[in-house]
């Protein structure tokens, strides 16, 4: 993830390169180093050095990181003939390098030559079997033929050996959601929380998904990540707030006639949420907060 400071550097030289300001080179190792995706730039400034022989020349052996840079991009912006010649470039600088055969075979991915890139990843992991560029291109292949079984099956063969994927285990879960298997899906964000306890993002996910499973074991589960969503972005998450008011609302109907004796669920978080919904709305988007207030009055959480 890219942060503040290095996007506005970024930016800065990018509106640079653009103005005739020179700093390409520079650029281009920016976006490398940052893993960037600004393939359409990366194309026209990367093809602007490769196609000037001095500019080429200085590189050095740098000149072979700006063609494999430059073929990604292409094939990103669906050039190609000119990923095809970069390819050939490297593929005679560098025969039988196991580099080239990830373009080669992400070449006849974008060619949607499906079974030839099959073969040709079938290849290169007798070689490097525990490649994970390769791995992952296999689950890539199989969600762009619309394949997500064989999707979630290669990502679990794949979290088997590298189980500190983080976007792996977030990638498979939001499979797990598209097909509605929300168990699965639940335990992949239980691993993400394990590992990174303090990224709001997951504890939010994770809310999501038990509140659509229902039942109030999961409700009340859901309602404790949503307020940890709220504490971890310091009470700025309005999707938090919202499922924190849901929850209560839930929560309510399904304890309401039960024995007194059976502690029923505390209202006050999801009407402290609501307060601060409409304290959000007040100061961000005062013209829907009639709308909002009236919500929040409809489902009993404020007077």
């Amino acid at each position: 993830m890219v942060g503040a400071a290095e996007e506005a550097r970024l930016n800065r030289l990018e509106s640079q390169v653009d103005n005739g300001g020179g700093g390409a080179w520079e650029y281009l190792c920016l976006v490398q180093k940052l893993g960037a995706r600004r393939s359409e730039k990366v194309l026209k400034h990367g093809l602007s050095i490769l196609n000037d022989p001095r500019a080429r020349s200085r590189l050095g052996v740098e000149e072979w990181t700006l063609y494999e840079q430059v073929a990604i991009a292409a094939l990103d912006c669906q050039q190609i003939d000119v990923a095809k010649e970069c390819i050939a470039a490297l593929s005679m600088k560098f025969p039988g390098s196991i580099r080239v055969g990830k373009l080669e075979g992400m070449l006849l991915e974008a060619k949607e030559a499906w079974a030839d890139a099959e073969k040709a990843y079938a290849r290169l992991l007798e070689d490097s079997p525990l490649d994970q560029v390769i791995l992952k291109r296999k689950v890539a292949m199989a969600k762009a033929q619309g394949n997500p079984a064989a999707a979630v099956e290669y990502l679990n063969k794949y979290l088997e050996i590298f189980m500190a994927d983080h976007d792996a285990w977030r990638e498979l879960a939001e499979i797990y959601v598209n097909l509605q298997m929300y168990k699965q899906a639940a335990y992949c964000y239980e691993e993400l929380i394990l590992c990174q306890p303090i990224v709001p993002l997951y504890h939010l996910a994770y809310a999501d998904v038990l509140y659509t499973m229902g039942g109030l074991e999961n409700i009340q589960t859901a309602k404790k990540y949503y307020a940890s969503t709220v504490n971890l972005t310091g009470g700025k998450n309005t999707r938090a707030l919202y499922g924190l008011c849901l929850c209560g609302v839930v929560i309510g109907q399904l304890t309401k006639g039960r024995n007194k004796d059976e502690k029923a669920e505390s209202p006050d978080m999801s009407s402290l949420a609501a307060k601060a919904l409409l304290k959000d709305y007040k100061e961000r988007s005062p013209e829907k907060l009639s709308l909002v207030t009236t919500m929040m009055k409809n489902m009993k959480l404020i007077s």
